[in-house]
């Protein structure tokens, strides 16, 4: 079994450094996090910067079920989805070629799909603010979780529940304010300090 390093997190506060060369990582990175706090588009931008693929794993499960997240919650309920996010997931994760997967919100938290990451890949959480989650999620309503009350009490209860879990992956780095580019370079840095830290 592998042993996790403790996590290696960069402050908003920090500098990065655009001198430092760029980090080679021999397996997946998977993006994780809570809705809002910008996997998708900083996954694929950071999959641009280190000249790798990038796969949305809530993508490529819709692209397997034929129908939304949303209906798979409606019609099968949550566990259901669960199981079939863990598959999507495995099949990504599978070859163990480098590549970024972001995935969805809930999927780090269930205990198995966790075990999973944290063996084919390496975990990297981008940690956001309530306000920063507020802002962004207001441009998207189709979330399944956020129609069941309101949004701001959900978005609580869920970063009470996982972020001392989002804390077991191998890197945190915070969602920063501004150009897109410093968080992804902020995730370069921290990626570069891990693996030099990690056994080869």
């Amino acid at each position: 079994m592998m042993t996790s390093m403790p996590p290696a997190t960069i402050h908003a506060g920090a500098k990065p450094s655009s001198k430092s060369a760029l980090p080679r990582p021999n397996r997946p990175l998977v993006i994780i996090g809570l809705m809002g706090a910008g996997k998708t588009s900083i996954g694929r931008q950071l999959a641009k910067m280190l000249k790798m693929p990038f796969v949305d794993s809530d993508i490529a499960l819709v692209s397997q079920a034929g129908i939304s997240i949303e209906e798979i919650f409606s019609r099968y309920g949550e566990e259901t989805f669960r199981q079939f996010e863990r598959k999507v997931i495995g099949q990504l994760l599978a070859d163990q070629r480098p590549k970024v997967v972001a995935v969805g919100g809930g999927a780090f938290v269930q205990p198995e799909t966790r075990a999973l990451i944290q063996e084919k890949g390496i975990s990297i959480w981008l940690r956001a603010t309530m306000p920063q989650l507020m802002e962004r999620i207001q441009a998207n309503a189709n979330r399944p979780l956020l129609k069941q009350g309101d949004p701001a009490e959900i978005l609580a209860k869920l970063m009470d529940v996982r972020y001392p879990i989002y804390a077991e992956a191998a890197i945190t780095v915070d969602s920063l304010d501004g150009a897109m580019y410093l968080t992804v370079q902020a995730i370069a840095n921290a990626l570069s300090q891990y693996l030099a830290e990690s056994p080869s």
